[in-house]
């Protein structure tokens, strides 16, 4: 006789996990950006920000996120008939992320008031915006970026002018349709190719002439780009040469998915890159058989004219690294306060403390440099400023993006094995980080581009100078590593073998400068203790000195962990 089998019971009960981290806000706990943001002038956008932390720290938006990301876009090249479509499908989370961005000004915000009487800290303001919503989604924030930073270019053909009020628009329409029928429109680029990368000038894609229309002067555009960004925008800026094999000949064009007449444009996508992250925005090669395109530009000066599309491309790579710092930082907090181990809370084991105090300190940084960059963007009209931007921006974009991997893979092992997992945030957090870094002018494009602009313009270095010495007296590592900056600044030996040491250095004097005049000073002393002392580098996160006061960073960072 077979015995009664045991009764049923649990195997076991599930304590000791995490809650997810969502329904907060994401502004009201973050005082480095909410003092940022006043400090570099907008502090009118605080209770509007304050509006945007509290929607998108809510777990529905979380989750839109998550999902966009879940279902990438694919690729419709024909339809049913046979018929040539390239077209790409979204999820219909992407375009819910994306029409809120249109709608509290994303793309279009700090040039809407910018006419005889600017509004002051616009750029500042919707830096902050877009850094909260970098915490949440950054598939869409491509287009978004694209679609901002062309509006300068656009405003000075008078033909394109028609353009301008769609992509300022706060609409976000999404069907396929010609761009001037739409009630608002999003931008794109395209310069690389394959022989070229980084080397615009190797572009072999050619433009012939046609003639002078409507939308400007006229041409055919024959060739391909083999990273083409977002290629459902409305419109892109695309280089091309204008004299077959003449790098004198490259001009920057204006490139519409629809003709003047309505008829699609000979824009054919060939694919869809499979992206390590970013997977909820379509990167793809194209091809161009004889596409109409209008240029922008004079004539052979196609890569200074789409440069500065790409310098305000360049600022939101750091606004972006800087908004996924936090995210990074924010989780991993979170994560600490919540689950024990060895008898107590991971917060409060020495390590775990050092090693969360500082990432704090480095998204911090991270926050104080990228507020600062765009207070220039505000100011261009002031010599100082201006000079400011042309060497901060490529010195920011290198070094933030640069610490962004590094801090992400550290946050992700705060979580130990459940960060590793596609179930929660960390994954998708860490696989996004390399990607600014590396669009837009890898880590030797920003250090040439440094360079150049301490060449080419000899008081960005006395602007740099002039910005960094009201924090010198107030700490002895600030002091002895900024005498070494301004030494490196004056040697011209090597000086593109030390192009990276330079552009690091530019980014950690400054940042260093930010936090010793407006940080608390346990935030600022670590810093410079950590950042500027000799010997730090090449250590790990979580190595700070033992005089570091750890709860007042803790604190500061994530109220929670004290």
């Amino acid at each position: 006789m077979n015995p009664a089998p045991p009764p049923l019971s649990a195997t076991h009960e599930v304590f000791n996990q995490v809650p997810p981290l969502a329904d907060y806000n994401l502004y009201a706990g973050n005082a480095a950006l909410r003092e940022a943001v006043a400090r570099e002038g907008a502090a009118w956008a605080d209770g509007w920000l304050h509006e945007r932390g509290g929607e998108l720290g809510t777990a529905e938006m979380i989750e839109l996120g998550a999902v966009a990301n879940k279902y990438p876009p694919t690729l419709k090249l024909f339809d049913s008939t046979g018929h040539r479509r390239d077209e790409v499908e979204f999820h219909p989370a992407y375009h819910q992320l994306m029409a809120y961005l249109k709608r509290h000004g994303g793309s279009g915000g700090p040039w809407v008031n910018s006419g005889a009487d600017p509004k002051a800290g616009a750029h500042v303001a919707r830096a902050a915006f877009y850094m909260l919503f970098a915490e949440i989604e950054d598939g869409t924030l491509c287009p978004t970026t694209m679609t901002y930073a062309v509006v300068p270019a656009l405003r000075r053909e008078p033909g394109l002018a028609k353009w301008l009020d769609k992509v300022l628009s706060t609409a976000y329409d999404q069907r396929f349709i010609p761009g001037l029928q739409k009630r608002g429109v999003t931008m794109g680029m395209g310069m690389t190719e394959k022989q070229g990368g980084s080397d615009v000038r190797a572009n072999t894609t050619r433009a012939e002439y046609v003639g002078e229309s409507t939308w400007g002067t006229e041409y055919r555009i024959t060739g391909h780009k083999w990273f083409f960004s977002a290629p459902m925008c409305d419109a892109f800026l695309i280089l091309a040469q204008t004299k077959p094999g003449g790098s004198e000949g490259l001009s920057c064009f204006f490139l519409p998915r629809f003709d003047p007449e309505g008829r699609q444009n000979d824009i054919r996508i060939q694919r869809l890159k499979d992206k390590m992250g970013d997977k909820s925005n379509a990167g793809s090669e194209v091809e161009f058989w004889g596409a109409r395109a209008w240029r922008v530009g004079a004539e052979g000066r196609g890569v200074p004219t789409i440069l500065e599309m790409g310098t305000y491309t360049r600022l939101d790579c750091v606004l972006g690294t800087a908004g996924l710092m936090r995210q990074a930082v924010s989780q991993a907090m979170h994560h600490a306060c919540h689950r024990s181990a060895f008898g107590k809370r991971l917060v409060d084991q020495p390590m775990m403390r050092n090693v969360l105090a500082d990432l704090a300190l480095e998204s911090e940084a991270a926050t104080a440099l990228a507020l600062r960059l765009a207070r220039a963007f505000d100011q261009q009209d002031n010599e100082q400023e201006a000079l400011l931007a042309r060497v901060l921006t490529p010195a920011s974009k290198y070094w933030v993006c640069k610490r962004g991997p590094a801090l992400g893979a550290e946050a992700m092992e705060v979580w130990g094995g459940n960060g590793y997992v596609e179930d929660g945030p960390m994954a998708r957090i860490y696989r996004q980080m390399p990607l600014n870094s590396i669009w837009e002018g890898s880590g030797n494009v920003m250090g040439l581009d440094v360079l150049r602009a301490l060449a080419k313009q000899p008081r960005v270095g006395e602007a740099l100078v002039a910005e960094i010495a009201p924090a010198l007296g107030k700490n002895p590592h600030f002091d002895a590593y900024a005498t070494a900056l301004k030494k490196n600044l004056a040697d011209p030996q090597g000086i593109e073998l030390r192009a990276r040491e330079l552009t690091q250095g530019i980014a950690l004097t400054v940042q260093a400068a930010l936090l010793l005049q407006h940080a608390p000073q346990p935030v600022a002393e670590a810093f410079c203790a950590s950042r500027l002392a000799p010997n730090y580098w090449g250590a790990a996160f979580g190595t700070l000195p033992a005089l570091t006061d750890f709860s007042a960073i803790l604190q500061r960072s994530w109220p929670q962990a004290s």
